[in-house]
């Protein structure tokens, strides 16, 4: 705001007016309105010794006002005035909170660091941001994406093709930047490395050919579309570490020991105790972790164990109630595994476990009810065999007796025996229903402790969730590998941020409840340079209350909203 003076040349009067400059969007250029008539001067000489010095300093003294945020405006609204067809009136600072940890995690010193020798016109820091941020918030295409980029408060001065340019680019960043966030999250956020937990998803592409990477295989969600395999490590927190694409059709079990080697080659960690489920508990897999010097907590079917494993499991003795209705003991055993030697070939060896028996009675009303399903579409192949589908139906046919199916095709065969319902396959696989053991290589740990580090693997079951559900990860609508690896990282870097927001904020929201008040703290262009912000909740509390980037406010100018958000940098 300034102080104008403006002479009449035809009455020679001076005319004294408080203005204010802004920029019109419709117009597209800077122009000013006056926000305060004054008066003439030599009328208002009558009652100040110097007008025009006396109304500087009252401008001056409103300016310091607005800097500071303790200024009333009035705002004037022309009923005439026309929406700006195309324009970014609405625009997010619910990013803010990301930009962050974006920059608290060195993201933009290390893109920037790494892409000054690639020399590109366009700027591979601001390309990445949009993706990440967006990813968490709204979720999309790439070319989605970079059609609403005008959602964000900052200039995107890129095109669509610099964005494929660049997916192309950062795809060799995959290991550094894997490093890059553990160093980080080391040393601003105080990692604890000791336990980490590791499974493995896929991810469908809807794809008619097959190549190197997208293949036909064993699909988490039983789909028949080409699958690439990831194979996740993640801290206690449930904080990514890092990650590895595999195959489609590579078994579960396989991925562990190339991972583990990357992680020991390229990441400075003690000894650790990996926690996974029963799909890594093989001879080669826990052969590897003994002579890595690290510790395992695996979990082991009992329905698929030895005689003497499942008369343990199931035998009352030595169990200890725990207070909600589940149990638990264990035993101290030897194991035979068969391990695959330099010659290919696999030889026995015996390994000393400590083995935790759990009965939960959850687990068991879980099994039954899941088992419901299988069980009513069981019923439903015998009345109709020609409605059987391998996918729909999984599951379902081990039920029937006499039902027979083309593994190759996937046709029902005319059975040689009318098809009933096996009653005795069912009662038997009840019968373990809501047992479980965990098998663990450290033998004086507490049965209360080892069952405590193994049910910290719904975190990374939690990860999976949130990246292909929350992040869309999935279906992947990229051809090209490289572009693939790249949208992948950028998964990856987005469902690390979300990870740590959730937990930095106390794990008292999930990241999807996160990301929805984020995505809604958005506001409209009102007049000249003020915004009207409309959304406000739990979330945006503790996100000002814990991270100081206050979301609440209802109006805010250009000026204090570029300020707030250079404020995260």
């Amino acid at each position: 705001m300034y102080l104008k003076v403006m002479t009449n040349k035809k009455t020679k009067r001076t005319y004294l007016s408080i203005v204010q400059g802004y920029r019109d969007k419709e117009k597209g250029y800077s122009t000013n309105r006056t926000i305060q008539s004054i008066g003439y001067l030599d009328e208002l000489e009558k009652d100040f010794d110097d007008p025009i010095a006396h109304f500087k300093a009252v401008v001056d003294e409103m300016n310091l006002r607005a800097a500071e945020g303790k200024d009333d405006c009035v705002i004037t609204i022309s009923r005439d005035e026309r929406i700006v067809r195309g324009g970014d009136n609405r625009k997010n600072i619910g990013y803010a909170a990301l930009s962050r940890f974006y920059h608290a995690l060195r993201l933009e010193r290390f893109f920037n660091n790494r892409s000054r020798p690639w020399k590109t016109e366009y700027n591979v820091n601001s390309i990445m941001r949009l993706l990440i941020f967006s990813r968490i918030l709204y979720p999309a295409s790439k070319k989605k994406t970079f059609e609403q980029r005008g959602v964000y408060f900052e200039k995107m001065e890129f095109g669509l093709h610099d964005v494929y340019r660049c997916l192309t680019k950062v795809s060799s960043l995959k290991k550094a930047i894997a490093i890059h966030l553990h160093k980080q999250m080391l040393d601003a956020f105080g990692r604890k490395d000791e336990l980490v937990y590791y499974d493995v998803t896929n991810y469908y592409f809807e794809i008619d050919e097959q190549d190197d990477m997208r293949r036909k295989g064993v699909s988490k969600e039983h789909r028949p579309d080409p699958i690439i395999q990831m194979g996740l490590l993640t801290d206690s927190n449930g904080i990514p570490i890092t990650y590895e694409l595999f195959p489609g059709n590579t078994n579960d079990c396989l991925t562990y020991v190339p991972i583990f080697k990357e992680i020991r080659k390229n990441f400075s960690l003690g000894r650790i105790i990996v926690v996974a489920d029963k799909a890594m508990n093989t001879g080669d897999n826990i052969a590897y972790c003994k002579l890595s010097g690290d510790g395992y907590v695996f979990s082991k079917s009992v329905r698929g164990g030895s005689k003497e494993l499942k008369a343990f499991a199931l035998a009352p003795e030595g169990y200890r109630e725990r207070g909600d209705g589940s149990k638990i003991k264990s035993s101290l055993c030897s194991r035979t595994i068969s391990v695959t030697g330099d010659d290919g070939k696999k030889r026995d060896t015996q390994i000393e476990e400590k083995h935790v028996f759990i009965y939960s009675p959850d687990y068991d009303r879980r099994a039954k009810a899941e088992r419901a399903d299988a069980i009513a579409k069981a019923h439903e192949l015998i009345r109709d065999p020609s409605k059987y589908d391998r996918v729909t139906h999984y599951g379902a046919a081990k039920y029937v007796k006499h039902f027979a199916v083309d593994t190759e095709t996937g046709e029902v065969l005319t059975p040689k025996k009318v098809a009933f319902f096996d009653e005795e396959k069912l009662r038997k696989d009840e019968l373990y229903d809501g047992y479980y053991v965990i098998v663990t290589s450290e033998l004086k740990e507490t049965d209360e402790k080892i069952a405590d580090i193994y049910h910290g693997l719904w975190q990374i079951e939690e990860a999976f969730r949130v990246c292909k559900g929350d992040l869309e990860a999935r279906p992947v609508y990229l051809s090209r590998q490289e572009r693939i690896d790249a949208h992948f990282l950028v998964c990856f870097i987005a469902l690390t941020i979300a990870r740590l927001i959730a937990y930095y904020l106390g794990g008292s929201f999930s990241v999807s409840r996160i990301a929805e008040s984020l995505g809604k703290a958005s506001g409209s262009h009102l007049e000249q340079n003020w915004y009207l912000f409309d959304h406000a909740d739990e979330v945006t509390k503790i996100v000002r209350d814990k991270m100081g980037i206050d979301l609440e406010k209802k109006y805010m100018t250009l000026g204090e909203i570029k300020h707030l958000i250079a404020d995260t940098k």
